[in-house]
């Protein structure tokens, strides 16, 4: 960008920060939700739900389901990539 063009923008500088640590923020969280690590974790949590009888075999097998997406695209390496974000 010239010299003349910043200058123009420069009224608009703090709504371009603000979109850039916005897609900071996105891309850290898509980060934490899809890391196997916190996927694996979550696995656990809801088999021991199923187990105590907290949750139906219907209900966990459609978390199951919903955390074995968010592995196989964490482990694809889809995160933090907005892959993740269009549901």
């Amino acid at each position: 960008m010239g010299l003349i063009s910043e200058v123009l923008l420069l009224p608009f500088a703090p709504a371009r920060g603000s979109a850039w640590a916005i897609r900071q923020v996105l891309r850290e969280a898509e980060r934490i939700y899809y890391d196997p690590a916190t996927v694996r974790a979550e696995l656990a949590r809801l088999e021991e739900q199923l187990e105590a009888g907290e949750i139906t075999e219907e209900e966990f097998d459609r978390q199951e389901d919903e955390l074995l997406d968010r592995l196989e695209i964490g482990l694809r390496g889809g995160a933090g990539t907005g892959e993740g974000t269009a549901r």
